[in-house]
């Protein structure tokens, strides 16, 4: 096997926690990500000693920061020489509207800008590695409609509806990667990792799941299995290609969304 390098984003809890420790205890070398930097400092040491493996990395950055999520990516260009995998994991559920710093409403702020923006930064350094991949991490709980005037909640505000949405857009940012890569560099995928019992199902369902083991099988499986190594544009569950929702198919939606998403990275540089 050849040890891959491979940046988890929200790597200190839940499924993030234990892709990471399941990838470090394989021998790949692993870039644990967190926005707590002590916290994120203690579980990065702990999967290093139940892992045995010295390579494992903390890296901090808030997700609801632009320019957090870019000093992110220029760390990881300098401190390694390469990235093979970039595992999209982090995402919130929000009960309440929270408009962040930059205006943007937090849950589509984290769970689709923070991505759409860290994965943009650091394709550069992925276009390097031969055969890298690009993981996102979305859900069966994708909407089956999209609004683009009411992307920040502006016209109205449901918890659920908001993590449904930013679900979707990842699927949507997916399919418009593959598109625009052309089958040159990455390969990119995007899966939904069961109902497992993390703290944001309890925040937004209020019940338990599967165990994190569970959780992290396809997320693993996709950054590194030989079996995923030429599949891309696709959305995955229990490691296995399956249909996403009828709309996340709608070119037209997935240019439009990329579109915004361009322009509000234009405005937060």
């Amino acid at each position: 096997m050849i040890a891959k390098t491979i940046l988890i984003t929200g790597a200190t809890d839940g499924i993030g926690k234990q892709t990471a420790l399941e990838l470090a205890q394989m021998g790949h070398e692993v870039i644990v990500h967190g926005r707590d930097k002590l916290r994120g400092e203690e579980i990065t040491e702990n999967i290093r000693n139940i892992s045995l493996n010295k390579k494992v990395h903390y890296l901090n950055a808030d997700f609801t920061n632009f320019k957090q999520i870019a000093d992110l990516a220029e760390a990881v260009k300098s401190k390694f020489n390469k990235l093979d995998v970039l595992l999209n994991n982090a995402g919130v559920f929000e009960n309440d509207r929270i408009i962040v710093e930059n205006g943007l409403e937090r849950t589509f702020m984290v769970n689709h800008m923070a991505v759409f923006a860290l994965t943009n930064n650091l394709l550069p350094l992925l276009k390097e590695s031969k055969a890298s991949r690009i993981v996102n991490v979305s859900s069966m709980a994708q909407a089956g409609t999209m609004d683009f005037d009411n992307l920040n909640g502006e016209k109205y505000f449901d918890s659920y509806n908001a993590y449904a949405l930013s679900k979707l857009e990842n699927v949507l940012f997916t399919y418009k990667l593959h598109r625009t890569l052309k089958n040159e560099g990455p390969k990119v995928n995007c899966l939904h990792p069961g109902v497992i019992s993390t703290k944001l199902l309890h925040a937004g369902w209020g019940m338990g799941g599967a165990s994190l083991e569970h959780g992290a099988k396809t997320s693993v499986f996709l950054a590194v299995s030989a079996e995923a190594e030429n599949i891309s544009g696709k959305y995955f569950v229990n490691s296995q290609e399956r249909k996403s929702s009828a709309i996340s198919y709608d070119l037209k939606i997935q240019d439009r969304l990329w579109e915004i998403s361009e322009e509000i990275m234009k405005q937060n540089v």
